[in-house]
């Protein structure tokens, strides 16, 4: 399976949203973080991330005799390239963009579920706003989104921290006026 397949499920999508920012997590941890899916399904998911490359066993332990792994992200193979989006068709896309949403949806309630949820302090937003912009202005806006989450991107969990789902998304509503 390529990145893009693998990528394109909602279990392994939120298995990789775990696995941000260097964290080593065991399977059990995983299956906490994703509690509507069966322990065998998440296994599951993580043996086809292993396989494709995407996660790497970073170290065992013994563990009253059983061997416990804890997994690391290959962040390097958790992309979807450039060439590989060029190939997709519309149905890809809408596939993908549906896949993208069930896992966001999917963590938002998550996040909602839990008892000390408290979305003014956290800040949450999701916010949406249309834009008239030409396309040099689009990308000048992609890069600076980059420049400003490109960094963040570094940051190992620690005192203080939490792990924030940052998504951004955007796409042409309408045709430019001719």
């Amino acid at each position: 399976m390529d990145s893009l397949e693998l990528l394109a499920h909602p279990i392994r999508l939120r298995i990789v949203h775990a696995m941000g920012g260097g964290r080593l997590l065991t399977t059990a941890q995983l299956c906490a973080r994703i509690p509507e899916a069966s322990k065998a399904t998440v296994y599951r998911h993580i043996d086809l991330l292993v396989t494709g490359g995407i996660l790497e066993v970073a170290e065992e332990r013994r563990v009253r005799g059983a061997v416990e792994r804890h997994y690391r992200l290959r962040q390097d193979r958790a992309v979807v390239g450039p060439e590989a989006v060029r190939t997709l068709t519309p149905a890809d896309h809408r596939q993908a963009f549906a896949t993208a949403m069930t896992a966001l949806l999917a963590e938002f309630n998550a996040y909602l579920d839990r008892e000390a949820a408290d979305p003014v302090a956290d800040q949450v937003g999701y916010r949406q706003h249309a834009l008239w912009l030409s396309p040099e202005e689009l990308d000048e806006l992609i890069g600076d989104m980059r420049a400003a989450i490109v960094p963040k991107l570094a940051n190992r969990p620690g005192p203080g921290r939490a792990q924030y789902l940052l998504s951004p998304i955007h796409f042409p509503v309408e045709a430019p006026p001719q």
